[in-house]
């Protein structure tokens, strides 16, 4: 049966919102420019800072933030060359991690994306087995078991949350298999993801950093007690028990233990959670490119890496530098922090032609940075892959027509681009 995702909100309000934005973004001075606000993320309206740090500015120094002062790298090419640079710019936990946000130095935490070499690629190895293609061809039956179950079970002629009903509960489905993690209890995993990324304040999901860390070293007795279980059997396929039987991993100190965790909770559901619901928003956006998948569902294949890309569900990495380095003319000293702006990238109009476009069959969909490059590439973006092709092709056997009710509530964050709620409905 085939379908067309409609957006129904006028988007004359919106469209107003995005030249205010714009003339913002045009008329502040660059040296007062904090392109990692996370209200420019929770409102959308971060895109015309990095158009103009790009063009004017593509190696920026935020002087002043709620994070402190930091380095903006934006061009696709020159993100790259920070990424592939180890000896100079670390991902160590122990000088701060992977985000712009500093972790408090109690709570520094190792896992193998914030390590650098040689301990990152040795327990990097130890996970990596589970994202072979034999194994990726198992769980695919398993991914479309669940898929066709979840959205056999969506409501009809009513408004839904798309995010809670698809996105979060087919990708907390996923992670619990992948750490035959006990059914009933999977969406604790939602709950620690979301902890681990959320910024505390009042309103939010947690008020203090205290608050955050009791919820994680609740989540790290729970993985404990399945660690034990794992540990007296034999080895299993699941993430759990390659880690408790591999030799770079099972002797793990409790932080390493918990980054690790928090590593494959976060990296294993929140990026697909909302490229999920970024595939659905930029259909509504993009009428015309539904039309062409509902005409040849075939375009699946390249119109999955273009909504990873539009979508981009990390905006940025983190990296500080080890010692003074000169690049692209600027001064950057050891000890800065830099941060690299996977979403400004993915807009690099020198490296994607017509980057804003949305364009299911573009030549060569997988030039996008979203799953960073190098070492510390994404380890399971096959897996993110797999999962959205079989949904969406799920989605087109049986859906006549999907309708996103307006727009969606966005996270307060500058780390997850991601989505809160998406009202979506779904016409006989």
């Amino acid at each position: 049966m085939h379908g067309t995702i409609e957006l129904t909100q006028e988007s004359t309000e919106l469209d107003s919102w995005q030249k205010a934005a714009r003339e913002r973004a045009y008329s502040l001075p660059l040296a007062e420019f904090d392109p990692g606000d996370p209200e420019l993320f929770r409102t959308d309206s971060f895109w015309p800072y990095f158009d103009r740090l790009r063009r004017e500015e593509p190696v920026h120094y935020c002087k002043d933030s709620m994070f402190g002062p930091y380095w903006s790298i934006t061009k696709y090419n020159d993100i790259m060359d920070i990424e592939t640079n180890h000896a100079v710019f670390s991902s160590a936990a122990s000088l701060g991690g992977i985000t712009i946000r500093d972790v408090p130095n109690d709570f520094r935490r190792e896992s193998f994306i914030a390590m650098d070499q040689p301990r990152h690629s040795a327990q990097r190895k130890t996970v990596a087995p589970m994202f072979t293609p034999t194994h990726l061809d198992q769980l695919a039956i398993n991914i479309r078991k669940r898929s066709t179950e979840c959205l056999d079970n969506l409501p009809r002629n009513e408004v839904f949350d798309w995010v809670d009903r698809v996105s979060v509960e087919l990708t907390t489905q996923m992670l619990a298999v992948l750490f035959d993690f006990p059914w009933e209890d999977r969406r604790k995993l939602t709950r620690w993801s979301d902890i681990a990324t959320t910024l505390p304040g009042p309103g939010g999901l947690v008020a203090t950093e205290e608050e955050r860390q009791a919820e994680l070293l609740g989540c790290a007795a729970y993985f404990a007690d399945l660690w034990k279980d794992r540990i007296n059997q034999p080895p299993k396929s699941d993430l759990l028990s390659m880690m408790a039987h591999s030799e770079a991993t099972r002797d793990m100190d409790p932080k390493n233990f918990l980054g690790n965790l928090i590593l494959l909770i976060v990296g294993g559901n929140d990026t697909t959670r909302n490229t999920l619901s970024g595939s659905i928003y930029a259909l509504s956006k993009n009428p015309d490119q539904y039309s062409k998948l509902r005409d040849n569902p075939a375009l699946i294949d390249s119109f999955v890496p273009e909504v990873i890309r539009w979508q981009t569900p990390l905006a940025h990495m983190r990296r500080t530098a080890l010692e003074d380095i000169e690049f692209r003319g600027k001064q950057i000293k050891k000890g800065d922090k830099v941060v690299m702006w996977y979403v400004s990238g993915n807009r690099d109009e020198e490296m994607i032609e017509r980057p804003y476009e949305f364009i299911i069959d573009r030549a060569r969909p997988r030039t996008h940075i979203s799953f960073g490059f190098g070492i510390h590439r994404c380890v399971g973006l096959r897996l993110a892959e797999l999962q959205l092709k079989i949904i969406w092709e799920e989605i087109l056997k049986r859906f006549d027509k999907i309708e996103v009710m307006g727009e969606p509530k966005r996270v307060y964050s500058s780390f997850v681009k991601g989505y809160e709620t998406l009202p979506a409905r779904i016409a006989n």
